[in-house]
């Protein structure tokens, strides 16, 4: 067994950058569990249970994905779930030199804890969830950089030209 990995993040919303994360994630894993962090100091757009919602609708057909909700430190949330393995996506040197920083950061507060970083493939290596939500707000067309099982969510919750 390969056991699991946490894929955390706001998700705020989960796009296809993130599936194509957790897809390849899997190969490696048997087990992807995609922790929404509640974090109200990044000011979601979306609310938490639509978030945790977008991201079971996207991610339903894959298998052994469970989303969660968590609100404490990572390292904690980790050893609550008896899983010792975070993945990280990377989309740019900025995120490396963040997500580094990150990493040893939580390997401090528990030396059995790895950090693995994943690249999204080229199509997807410009999307983030703060693009989608830019583009969201004034009325664009999002549809060709999110997950279609979320579309139906944004059309009945949120005004939009999607």
């Amino acid at each position: 067994m390969r056991k699991a990995c946490i894929y955390p993040g706001t998700f705020d919303p989960i796009t296809n950058g993130h599936l194509d994360v957790i897809k390849r994630a899997l190969t490696f894993f048997d087990k992807v569990v995609v922790a929404v962090a509640i974090n109200d100091n990044k000011k979601p757009y979306f609310s938490i249970e639509d978030r945790i919602a977008m991201s079971k609708n996207a991610t339903k057909n894959f298998g052994n994905v469970e989303v969660v909700a968590f609100d404490n430190l990572l390292v904690d949330f980790a050893k609550e779930q008896g899983v010792a393995t975070v993945i990280r996506g990377l989309r740019a040197v900025s995120d490396f030199e963040y997500e580094l920083q990150i990493g040893y950061a939580n390997s401090s507060l528990w030396d059995k804890f790895e950090t693995v970083y994943l690249m999204p493939t080229l199509q997807n290596a410009f999307i983030s969830s703060s693009i989608v939500r830019s583009i969201y707000h004034y009325g664009g067309d999002v549809s060709h950089l999110v997950p279609k099982e979320i579309l139906p969510l944004l059309k009945e919750r949120y005004v939009s030209n999607i």
